[in-house]
């Protein structure tokens, strides 16, 4: 039976929360949460958990005491990383919608994803901490952008001074994917490429602008 208080202690040498070692087991943080109360003594996941604390599963369960008997460590995300030239971009879980998702009071969770640099040299100048993954919802930017795309969001652009790329954006609680032009008048006319969809026209203070979209990534 694992032992809770190590556990819990290599999590805390490691500055593992339950949310992220759950994420690298691929289990529920409740199963996690369940093993550091208590509540639950054993997991088929033992060996996993071992590896990613940098430990052993004797250790877990109180056979030996040196967190280090036996056990073999693998390289960190890191080093990894590193030495193949991979850069971290987060990917949120906020669809912006293709007509329009509704970000009020939703906890938007961040996934650190790895990515070539010469790739995402391709494809934008930005440093990598100004980039974002996210997914598009809805049929209102079709057949540019269909329901469930994946697009790449450079949040160093937000002067459209180009008017017919796609940007994302915000206005309120709603976040969208849409073409933006500027009128004579000065208000922001929002276009979506579904002949089907009306436009939309506001004042320029009624949006907020998150950033260019520089790729479109589509299951085949």
């Amino acid at each position: 039976m694992i032992v809770m208080d190590r556990l819990a202690d290599r999590m805390r040498h490691l500055g593992l929360s339950q949310a992220e070692l759950a994420r690298r087991v691929g289990i529920s943080q409740q199963a996690i949460g369940k093993l550091v109360n208590g509540s639950s003594r054993s997991t088929p996941n033992i060996g996993k958990i071992a590896q990613i604390l940098e430990t052993t599963p004797a250790y877990l369960v109180g056979q030996v005491e040196d967190p280090q008997e036996g056990a073999m460590l693998l390289p960190t995300d890191e080093v990894i990383a590193d030495q193949l030239d991979l850069v971290v971009i987060d990917e949120i879980d906020l669809a912006f919608g293709l007509g329009e998702t509704y970000t009020d009071h939703v906890p938007i969770e961040v996934t650190p994803r790895h990515f070539p640099r010469a790739w995402l040299a391709a494809l934008t100048d930005a440093v990598p901490s100004m980039l974002v993954f996210a997914r598009g919802r809805g049929d209102s930017m079709m057949p540019t952008l269909i329901d469930g795309d994946i697009v790449l969001i450079d949040k160093s652009q937000t002067n459209f001074h180009q008017q017919d790329v796609l940007w994302a954006l915000t206005m309120g609680d709603a976040a969208m994917i849409k073409r933006l032009r500027v009128r004579p008048s000065g208000r922001i006319a929002i276009l979506s490429d579904n002949p089907t969809v009306p436009q939309d026209e506001v004042a320029s203070n009624e949006i907020r602008i998150i950033g260019r979209v520089v790729f479109i990534g589509r299951r085949m």
